[in-house]
């Protein structure tokens, strides 16, 4: 049945709200046609009892399409303007943080509404907005599940469900929580993921199953835009398929710009598809062109190196594997290009098992001079800090950056030694804006690396992953083979252009997004 009265009345509602960001602040949240279809199918569809029909909503869309406007939305219609006493709403996400995102847009919202203003009393300590008439709240939640069990659920808010790293606070939050309540609603808006082992794949293909008939659930309302695997990723006439906010939020000039990237790179490809083609795609892709790479192979005048300024990158890994030590030579002028020395210690008495385990010549590597090994069965940390030493007497090495994971007593010594050594974090917000520039770089062949073939290996060797947001790092667990060279160029690259003309290329110019 459809109750056009009630399907109206939330539509009146959130027309009486406001846009939050950007050039859109102030302007009256006008529902979109598509955002306007799902309120009315989702809050005008009812049972013979007169209550909802569909307790779940399941939108996947694309991002920048108005996800989380939508969502606070929903958010604030399902606290204030549902006729249930003492309604409980939960924001819920990957952490806190993610889940915040539409919690502080629904802050904002408020904020511009003087009706909903003087009725709602703020706890922002708590991320809770509270609802004076009828004691309801809306509130974030973390993704502590194990916490959650004995709430009474009247809605939940599932923001980018493809980034939950498990089902348990999906299933603690939806399963069961709502029984108490007349008609819960548990509202789903997520882009697509990579993960198809994961929750949201899982109702994801619930949603494509019902969409197609092959199966049957009154209760669950699907929304899907995107591409299917068969469509062309390249066509315009695709991205208006995919992004029903087109023209209105999006301009098409970015998605175009977008798109010129994400040709000439494949893990951009990956990104373009995922966030703005709502595609699921693999995980991780592997993530250097290794013919461009091999383009910037020209050889290395070390003479001409001695006394220059140069960053550095170590990465220990384990005293079992590969240690990596890297030096990046910031060009000092418009016609030099960033030069890069690499160096690699192994433990001496487990090489030969390591040949045969792994299949890779590290004895022929060390016989060339490439790998240097070490006395024992562990790499000798004493006999990489003489190495450094010497290296800090023909150059002059600004900086250290290394991986914080066991380095305490080696970054000692060497700031012992006169180095100043920087702790670099390895996840996406140190690791993004480097990465990134290495593939730039080496795309606009201003790199040397003189062909060295433990740096080739570990660079073909790696694949990369991404956030919601589009940033990216290399991925350990997927690179099965080593990277740590990879990752010590990756640190050292970082502090070069950070130093560049002593100010960072990033705040200049703004990270890069390719």
């Amino acid at each position: 049945m459809y109750d056009e009265q009630k399907a109206q009345h939330a539509v009146n509602f959130i027309n009486c709200l406001k846009h939050t960001k950007g050039q859109w602040r102030g302007v009256p949240f006008d529902l979109l046609p598509w955002q306007d279809q799902i309120i009315r199918d989702i809050f005008g569809t009812v049972k013979e009892n007169g209550y909802r029909q569909y307790n779940t909503a399941y939108i996947e869309i694309p991002k920048k399409n108005g996800k989380s406007e939508l969502a606070a939305a929903v958010a604030l219609l399902m606290t204030c303007g549902d006729s249930e006493w003492g309604a409980e709403v939960y924001g819920c996400a990957s952490d806190r943080q993610q889940a915040s995102i539409v919690f502080d847009v629904a802050v904002e919202m408020v904020e511009q509404s003087p009706a909903l203003k003087k009725r709602i009393k703020p706890v922002m300590s708590m991320k809770r907005l509270v609802y004076k008439p009828t004691n309801s709240f809306y509130q974030v939640l973390s993704a502590e599940a194990y916490t959650k069990h004995g709430l009474n659920v009247h809605s939940v808010i599932f923001d980018e469900l493809h980034a939950q790293p498990n089902r348990e606070l999906f299933d603690v939050m939806t399963k069961g929580s709502g029984d108490a309540r007349r008609q819960p609603l548990f509202f789903l808006i997520t882009t697509a993921g990579t993960d198809r082992n994961s929750i949201c794949y899982e109702v994801h293909q619930k949603a494509v199953d019902l969409l197609e008939g092959r199966k049957i659930d009154p209760t669950f309302y699907p929304v899907i835009y995107g591409i299917n695997d068969a469509d062309d990723w390249m066509s315009e006439k695709n991205w208006y398929k995919a992004n029903p906010s087109l023209d209105h939020t999006i301009d098409i000039e970015k998605v175009r710009n977008a798109f010129i990237s994400a040709k000439e790179n494949p893990a951009e490809e990956n990104i373009f598809r995922q966030l703005r083609l709502n595609q699921w795609v693999k995980q991780s892709t592997r993530w250097m062109q290794m013919e461009k790479w091999d383009a910037c192979d020209d050889p290395v005048d070390l003479d001409s190196l001695r006394g220059r300024e140069c960053f550095g990158g170590l990465d220990l890994s384990s005293t079992t594997d590969i240690t990596a030590f890297v030096l990046v030579f910031p060009p000092r002028t418009d016609d030099e290009k960033f030069i890069v020395l690499p160096y690699f210690w192994i433990p001496d008495e487990n090489l030969k098992v390591r040949v045969r385990r792994d299949h890779v010549p590290y004895d022929i590597w060390e016989q060339q001079g490439y790998i240097k090994t070490t006395e024992g069965n562990v790499v000798h940390y004493g006999f990489i800090e003489a190495f450094i030493e010497e290296l800090g007497m023909k150059y002059n090495i600004k900086e250290i950056a290394f991986d914080r994971w066991g380095a305490v007593q080696m970054v000692q010594n060497l700031e012992g030694m006169g180095f100043t050594v920087v702790p670099f974090g390895q996840g996406y917000k140190d690791m993004s804006p480097a990465s990134k520039e290495l593939m730039k770089i080496t795309l606009e062949k201003r790199l040397v690396h003189g062909g060295n073939p433990v740096l080739r290996w570990m660079m073909d060797n790696i694949f990369v992953k991404t956030d919601p947001a589009g940033n990216i790092k290399p991925d350990k667990e997927k690179s099965t083979e080593r990277i740590d060279g990879a990752v010590a160029l990756i640190m050292a690259l970082d502090r070069a252009i950070r130093n560049e003309n002593r100010e960072s290329v990033y705040d200049g110019r703004g990270i890069l997004i390719l």
